[in-house]
């Protein structure tokens, strides 16, 4: 990806998580670990883990830049993520990343 300046529109990150059978409570787990510390990191506009009725995970993220995006991407806690979680997933993430082209409320953008 990309890195932008700052002063760029929020960018989004958004997808689906399948857990392989017998692995949802430690995928979940894995996931719900992301969510707080992820919010408080610079740049974090909104982070959101949903659970859908066929069992997969729904992740949304907004962030203020694409460089704010990067520098949550380089951190221990997703490194450690992104290694841990393959073991308990279901093929890989079905990911989508995109700009906010929509006027954000507080005009983060």
């Amino acid at each position: 990806m990309t890195t932008t300046s700052a002063t760029s529109a929020p960018v989004s990150l958004y997808g689906f998580l399948t857990p392989k059978p017998g692995h949802a409570d430690e995928l979940r787990r894995l996931l719900l670990d992301l969510v707080e510390p992820s919010r408080g990191h610079d740049g974090s506009l909104q982070y959101h883990l949903h659970e859908q009725e066929d069992g997969r995970f729904f992740l949304y993220e907004v962030w203020r830049s694409q460089e704010d995006l990067d520098r949550h991407n380089a951190t221990p806690l997703l490194r450690a993520f992104m290694s841990d979680a393959p073991e308990h997933m279901e093929g890989a993430p079905e990911a989508y990343f995109g700009a906010v082209i929509s006027p954000y409320p507080g005009g983060a953008a």
